[in-house]
């Protein structure tokens, strides 16, 4: 099987799927016995395979861990509670204190509070604008372990350098971490850009239903942990190319506990299925709602890789399947943020994205409050931004919803 959507439907009966379910079932436990207290000795040392305690292994989330892997392309993967906890776990089982990585300056809000805490906490950082492979480069220092980017930026929608900052990280030996969340890995793979771990916060369009928390770290095999110096001997197995997930999962997972629920696993997997057929019909109607408010008078700047001025729109036409289904737009200044928000009938007033539902946020004010003016103005977010993750619902609803509300707060 090779395509995108078959693979995913019908990974949970290619592998052990109990009752000749076409499902993984849900596995609500957090202890597994064995006859043999020898056989579950074996099974903690690593010498058997089997399930040891519900806080790194569950046959729900292995199957879950699975599906990942296929849509991307790895190796094999990792599961955590949230997509917060893939990154921060990663971070906590991989860098050591006094070793500096790069990120990029266009960060989701809360991972870069995330990482000025390990900064906080003995870990260097430096942010860099990640659409300029040289200013990577350039930031790099004798002690640097890792460079982070997403593959498009939320709010601004700027896309990184993908390819050359990959291709820097081949040539220097750095480890090189891409967070797909925002494009996913049905509209971008990051395997072809050489990257060495790939983040997916799976409560966004990979479970695309908004009703399950959960995040995945996947190995893509282009890394030789044999080089990376913070690998503990306990975790170097047989086979090299799993070192770093195997203490990801090892020392990360068990000691930051961040596990994701078997519940929620199996959601994530039911939503995974339709991951090609919602994003195909966001990205039309993002890409279509971006248009009409690209020629609205109301509006000053929209912010969107599938319009000709974005200024990585052809980087994105040459990376993407499609240009995404989120962008943002500034309202004209002198109209009321707050009466236009409130003027949307059908688009929700709500955090999240990658909902099935259109969802609409006043960023500088809400996810993006904690910064402050100074970097907010640095990312070029601007208290009359609007983030809108575009969903499922019929087109011509969501025009008329946008047209109705700019022409209401502009009555």
């Amino acid at each position: 099987m090779q395509g995108f959507t078959t693979k995913i439907v019908h990974s949970d009966r290619l592998g052990v799927v109990e009752h000749g379910s076409l499902h993984k079932p849900v596995h609500a436990t957090v202890a597994y016995g064995y006859e043999d207290a020898k056989d579950l000795a074996a099974v903690f040392q690593g010498k058997l395979a089997g399930f040891t305690y519900g806080r790194q292994v569950n046959p729900t989330v292995e199957a879950l861990q699975a599906q990942v892997s296929g849509m991307e392309g790895g190796l094999a993967s990792v599961c955590f509670g949230t997509g917060m906890a893939a990154i921060g776990t990663l971070l906590f089982a991989l860098l050591r204190k006094g070793d500096h990585f790069v990120s990029s300056a266009f960060l989701f809000g809360n991972t870069n509070s995330l990482f000025m805490s390990f900064a906080a906490q003995g870990l260097e950082v430096t942010f860099v604008d990640a659409t300029d492979a040289e200013q990577v480069a350039a930031a790099v220092r004798d002690n640097t372990k890792l460079v982070f980017v997403e593959t498009i930026a939320n709010p601004c929608t700027q896309v990184a350098a993908l390819a050359e900052i990959g291709e820097f990280c081949r040539r220097r030996g750095l480890v090189y971490v891409v967070d797909n969340t925002m494009t996913s890995p049905y509209l971008f793979r990051p395997k072809e850009v050489q990257a060495s771990l790939v983040v997916n916060s799976l409560t966004k369009y990979v479970g695309g239903h908004g009703t399950a928390l959960g995040g995945a770290v996947t190995e893509m095999g282009a890394y030789d942990w044999r080089d990376f110096p913070n690998i503990y001997d306990t975790y170097k197995g047989a086979d090299s190319k799993l070192w770093a997930l195997t203490q990801i999962k090892k020392k990360g997972l068990r000691d930051f506990g961040a596990t994701l629920a078997p519940e929620a696993a199996h959601h994530i997997a039911i939503g995974a299925e339709t991951l090609a057929l919602r994003m195909e019909r966001q990205c039309a109607n993002a890409a279509a709602m971006a248009d009409f408010l690209n020629h609205r008078p109301e509006v000053g700047k929209v912010f969107y890789p599938g319009l000709p001025q974005h200024p990585q729109f052809e980087r994105a036409a040459a990376l993407f399947r499609r240009p995404g289904a989120l962008f943002s737009f500034e309202l004209d200044e002198r109209l009321d943020i707050w009466a236009f928000m409130n003027l949307l009938k059908i688009i929700v007033k709500s955090s999240n994205l990658g909902d099935n539902r259109t969802l609409a946020i006043p960023v500088a004010h809400t996810i993006y409050y904690e910064m402050g003016p100074e970097r907010r103005a640095s990312m070029g977010i601007n208290d009359s931004l609007i983030r809108i993750s575009v969903g499922i619902e019929d087109l011509d609803d969501l025009i008329g919803d946008l047209h109705q509300a700019l022409a209401g707060v502009a009555g």
